[in-house]
């Protein structure tokens, strides 16, 4: 198996795992503050990854050279996972997936800007196919709400976190200096923990914890340790092997696995409209991953 196509089958499972975190983490957004979710999801994953890289490759000395780039790093992925709670409060998970799937379009233009990597046509009118099918499910498959832009605000935040996560990813690429994918991230999740700690601020103490309903500590350990310690690890992976905007590609999957998960949940589904936009997302990533 050559190292591009291990490369797209973690983004494969990426997708599917950062799709569960959407459906749970709208059953959770409004019970738990963003920062100080994500704090706690950090410090489970920091340790889940720090034990694994021990056992794997070992904790090398030469992996704290130059540790602000974990800071920057861990500031960006911060940024993203506070905006996506947030976000959740008031936008359908399936419309916020959707957000999501903006990312490519966002981290093609990153990558140029950083690694000077350039759009082919096709991955051009790619990246345009996945946009509109974004949009479309963004503005609830209602024409007018699209011509008028009416975008909610939860998608609006949302989006704010995308840009950030779009930066990330060609920035990876940009500071490791040679470190193995899981020192990588361990240090990573660190420089995040610290940014969200400080984010968190008093309401880390203030937090009533043992009022916690149970499905909100399920959730933390989902986003934790599957959509977090392995998805952060598969990223990164992931982006060692391919280019950005095909890495990022796989964000145009999220939609569909969301539905599926909305559908195991329980939830009813959405408007039948809505599956056009989610085709053209689909449609948007055969063309990006073709050679």
């Amino acid at each position: 198996m050559t190292p591009a196509l291990r490369g797209h089958l973690a983004m494969l499972l990426f997708s599917v795992l950062v799709a569960g975190s959407f459906s749970l983490g709208s059953l959770v957004a409004n019970e738990i503050a963003p920062a100080v979710l994500n704090a706690v999801r950090f410090a489970i994953a920091a340790v889940v990854v720090g034990a694994t890289a021990v056992v794997t490759t070992g904790l090398r000395a030469q992996a704290l050279q130059a540790p602000w780039r974990y800071v920057v790093l861990g500031g960006f992925l911060a940024t993203y996972f506070v905006m996506m709670f947030e976000g959740l409060k008031t936008a359908p998970p399936v419309s916020t997936a959707a957000v999501f799937t903006l990312t490519p379009l966002l981290a093609a233009g990153a990558g140029y800007l950083m690694m000077r990597q350039v759009l082919t046509f096709r991955m051009a009118i790619a990246l345009g196919m996945g946009t509109a099918g974004a949009l479309w499910v963004i503005f609830r498959a209602d024409v007018s709400a699209l011509l008028a832009f009416e975008i909610g605000r939860g998608e609006a935040i949302f989006f704010i976190g995308c840009a950030a996560h779009a930066i990330y990813t060609p920035l990876v690429r940009v500071l490791n200096r040679g470190e193995p994918p899981v020192v990588f991230t361990f240090f990573t999740l660190l420089g995040s923990l610290g940014v969200l700690t400080a984010w968190a601020g008093a309401d880390l103490w203030s937090t009533e914890w043992a009022a916690l309903p149970a499905f909100v500590w399920l959730t933390i350990l989902y986003v934790a340790i599957a959509a977090s310690s392995v998805t952060f690890v598969l990223l990164q992976y992931a982006t060692l092997r391919l280019p950005s905007s095909k890495v990022m590609a796989y964000t145009y999957l999220v939609p569909s696995w969301v539905l599926v998960w909305e559908l195991s949940l329980g939830q009813p589904a959405p408007p039948a409209m809505i599956a056009i936009g989610v085709l053209l997302t689909v449609s948007g990533l055969a063309l990006l991953l073709k050679e």
